[in-house]
């Protein structure tokens, strides 16, 4: 596993696009809980996809979903799926893979960590600030599972 985790250093990766394929925003809970007084629990979950769309050109997609609930009710919940085209180089079939699942999704989490925190402020909320994330561990537990799905994001907020 380590060998692969490495064996991207040769690889290059050029951005050539980021953007939003889709957007969606949920405030079933207002008006009622912009009353609240106890913070919402704040739920997180992450999806990626990568796909080539031409030789050496992949789309990757990350979904990123946060859906906050109080009293097992849903205040809010905004996904949000930010995407990228990547141009990638020097890539075996060994390597493309941690670089689609690590690399690819690294670059496009600041993208959608902001558009997660306008849209909840857009919903009438303080913004959700999400933690940064490891993809490299969390490639590194799927790989170690053996699952085909990524592994679960941690919960921090």
């Amino acid at each position: 596993m380590a060998d692969n985790l490495l064996s991207t250093s040769n690889v290059q990766v050029v951005v050539e696009k980021i953007y939003v394929k889709d957007l969606s925003l949920e405030n079933p809970g207002s008006p009622q809980s912009f009353k609240l007084k106890e913070p919402p629990q704040i739920e997180l979950g992450i999806r990626t996809r990568a796909e080539q769309i031409e030789p050496d050109i992949y789309e990757c997609v990350m979904t990123v979903t946060v859906t906050a609930t109080a009293s097992e009710r849903t205040i809010f919940l905004v996904e949000v799926a930010q995407a990228g085209i990547f141009t990638i180089h020097g890539a075996t079939p060994e390597s493309l893979q941690p670089v689609l699942a690590m690399h690819c999704p690294a670059m496009l989490f600041p993208y959608a960590r902001h558009q997660i925190a306008i849209a909840v402020m857009t919903a009438g909320y303080p913004p959700v600030h999400l933690s940064p994330i490891n993809f490299e561990a969390l490639y590194a537990e799927q790989l170690a599972q053996g699952a085909g799905a990524p592994a679960p994001a941690p919960a921090a907020v």
